[in-house]
């Protein structure tokens, strides 16, 4: 299961189950003010493997919390900041190019590639 951080549009929830990944919100599961390190556990606990989110920083951030999750992956989506519509068009655009492929534990460093896997490893 696929968990969006607050950062990023709810409308990617239809696009990615349309895909076939079972994902939800942060938001809708009561998270919204939890730190990186607690959502990353939080979303562990109840099945999350990965978490899609805009903070570049998340990784570092995170990355005591991180390293007791060895399944967990944290994907940085580096797409430009834009209305909801525009934001969803770019991100399926990207997609078709390239689709997420999530690796447990690995890292890429944050560059402008639209999507961005960290690792706590490499922090």
């Amino acid at each position: 299961m696929w968990l969006l951080d607050v950062n990023l549009p709810n409308g990617l929830l239809a696009f990615l189950r349309r895909e076939g990944i079972s994902c939800d919100t942060a938001a809708a599961r009561g998270w919204r003010e939890l730190t990186n390190g607690a959502l990353a556990a939080a979303a562990s606990a109840a099945g999350f493997r990965v978490i899609l989110t805009r903070d570049r920083l998340f990784g570092a951030v995170a990355s005591e919390r991180l390293q007791s999750l060895p399944e967990f992956s944290v994907v940085v989506v580096t797409l430009l900041q834009a209305r909801e519509a525009a934001y969803l068009v770019e991100f399926e655009a990207h997609w078709r190019r390239a689709p997420i492929r999530t690796v447990p534990g690995e890292q890429l460093p944050v560059a402008p590639a639209p999507f961005v896997r960290q690792d706590r490893r490499a922090l």
